[in-house]
């Protein structure tokens, strides 16, 4: 059976351990045998994520701060090896741990910018970056979450930054949508990984899911890992400017 993503390459930003969406979707990608590029952020996790690139055959491992111009300017040569790229992942987000737990109307000016250059700048930042090297067109996805467009209790400020982050994929994908380069957003349902750990409830949000989602379970890292193969592989070649929930439906439900 042919492998969806055979022949492409893949730049995946924010593998940061073997609990994050972004790892799933590595090891997705992989199994569909794209050729897999995994960046860290500095030196501290770099130790980190060579020993989870080397689990699952990544076929580069590079440093690349988000943040830092300099560093995506540097994309071209990382690549170079092989010679276009098809398939961007950003699931790259940060929020100072108070802004998280405070009232929304208490988020210091400083915090506030800061979670939107990291959360939804970098995305736009990124595929400036990547589209001159998606020479065949390709797809750059993002992750996002329902605290975009409802208020979920101590997402506060990364809520907003999601808001930005959605509304950033829709400008990109019509820039970038001449170039053939698809932009789209994948927004899970609560997941237990580290990142969401930062949220405060998040454990009774994960036990009180399955009562409330239509499919009566929580989702999986693995349907969103399957879904990004969708969206990165010429299955999802129709598919731009969209955010698709992998939620079990809980996106569907009222207060």
């Amino acid at each position: 059976m042919a492998q969806l993503l055979e022949g492409k390459t893949a730049l995946i930003l924010g593998v940061a351990n073997k609990w994050s969406l972004a790892y799933a979707i590595a090891q997705a990608f992989r199994r569909e045998g794209a050729a897999v590029l995994l960046t860290y952020q500095n030196e501290r996790l770099k130790a980190a994520v060579e020993e989870l690139g080397g689990e699952i055959g990544a076929a580069r491992i590079f440093e690349c701060d988000v943040t830092k111009d300099e560093d995506l300017a540097k994309l071209p040569a990382e690549i170079a090896e092989f010679g276009k790229l098809d398939a961007v992942v950003h699931s790259v987000a940060f929020a100072n741990r108070e802004d998280l737990s405070r009232p929304f109307v208490e988020t210091s000016r400083a915090g506030f910018l800061l979670a939107q250059d990291v959360s939804a700048y970098s995305l736009v930042a990124v595929a400036r970056a990547a589209a001159p090297l998606m020479k065949a067109g390709g797809s750059i996805m993002t992750l996002t979450y329902l605290g975009s467009t409802r208020v979920v209790p101590n997402y506060n400020v990364m809520g907003v930054a999601k808001a930005a982050l959605e509304a950033a994929v829709r400008y990109l994908a019509n820039d970038l949508g001449p170039s053939n380069i698809r932009v789209n957003a994948i927004s899970a349902g609560p997941v237990k990984t580290a990142s969401a750990r930062a949220v405060k409830g998040i454990g009774s949000m994960l036990e009180e899911a399955p009562a409330r989602a239509p499919l009566r379970r929580n989702c999986d890292p693995a349907e969103v890992a399957d879904t990004a193969v969708f969206l990165a592989s010429d299955l999802g070649r129709g598919v731009t400017g969209n955010v698709i929930f992998v939620d079990a439906g809980l996106q569907l439900l009222g207060a």
